[in-house]
């Protein structure tokens, strides 16, 4: 076989540049369609740089969760101080938190953090499944420390109803669900309605209200594990690309739309969106 050399010498090629590094504070998966996997392989095809902080580990496939385990608070802040303070972050995305300890310990670190990195806060409260992710005993946290440092939150239609006590059952209602959650603290608030039926409808609203609306056709395709974590993650990925909100959120509800309709079988149950289905044409 014969090697044929690169057209450039190595010594004379550009140094590379590192992408836009994103953070994922969140739990793993082990099923790999939702939580810290899933958010890497989003990063991964959007371009930017994906760097963890691994707040609980669970045992999980396609047919539920069949148990997690919390990491202790000190080893969520070592991670933390570990990523940000040698190589930075540009972005930051949460997610599973658990515990009202991890909560308030997550809230402290990105308190710490300066005011122009955006975070975009995936409020999880339950699983696919329907298997309960967040303490009770955390939710009053998660709404008086950790929402008002979110520049962006992302709650599903279940979450709203845990924040805010809002239960949404159609498309007007919306809008007063959003502006509870900023309310609560939240600068910009996604309203997630792909629990209504009719087409996929999200609302974004703005800081100065304005109100903007994302649809997408639905997919008859049951292989949506994963969808909430691989939303909130590109939308911090398209912040840390340099993005505006609203245009971060189209961008990652394009992305997204596309891995439901690539969603697959995996296992005996719920299969996961397709991360790669850009990267595959």
């Amino acid at each position: 076989m014969s090697i044929v050399p690169p057209s450039t010498p190595p010594s004379a090629r550009p140094a590379p540049v590192a992408p836009p590094r994103v953070l994922t504070v969140a739990g793993s998966d082990s099923g790999g369609g939702a939580g810290i996997q899933a958010d890497l392989k989003t990063m991964l095809a959007l371009g930017v740089h994906g760097m963890s902080v691994i707040t609980a580990v669970t045992a999980q496939n396609s047919i539920g969760v069949q148990g997690y385990w919390e990491l202790p608070a000190e080893a969520v802040r070592e991670q933390f101080r570990s990523v940000a303070d040698d190589i930075g972050v540009q972005a930051v995305k949460t997610g599973m938190l658990a515990s009202a300890e991890l909560v308030r310990t997550v809230a402290e670190l990105l308190a710490g953090l300066d005011p122009a990195v955006p975070v975009v806060v995936d409020p999880v409260g339950v699983s696919k499944h329907g298997d309960a992710l967040l303490a009770e005993s955390a939710v009053s946290v998660l709404r008086g420390q950790l929402l008002p440092l979110a520049t962006v939150v992302t709650p599903n239609l279940h979450e709203v109803a845990q924040l805010t006590g809002i239960t949404v059952t159609g498309e007007k209602g919306m809008p007063d669900a959003a502006r509870a959650l900023q309310d609560l603290g939240a600068r910009w608030a996604l309203v997630k309605g792909g629990h209504l039926p009719g087409e996929a409808a999200d609302l974004l609203r703005g800081p100065d209200g304005a109100e903007h609306w994302f649809r997408a056709g639905r997919y008859d395709n049951r292989h949506t594990h994963g969808t909430g974590c691989t939303l909130a993650s590109a939308v911090a990925a398209q912040l840390a690309l340099g993005l505006a909100v609203p245009e971060a959120v189209a961008a990652a509800k394009a992305y997204v739309t596309g891995a439901i309709a690539g969603g697959f079988a995996l296992g005996a149950g719920i299969g996961p969106v397709d991360h790669g289905w850009r990267l595959r044409g």
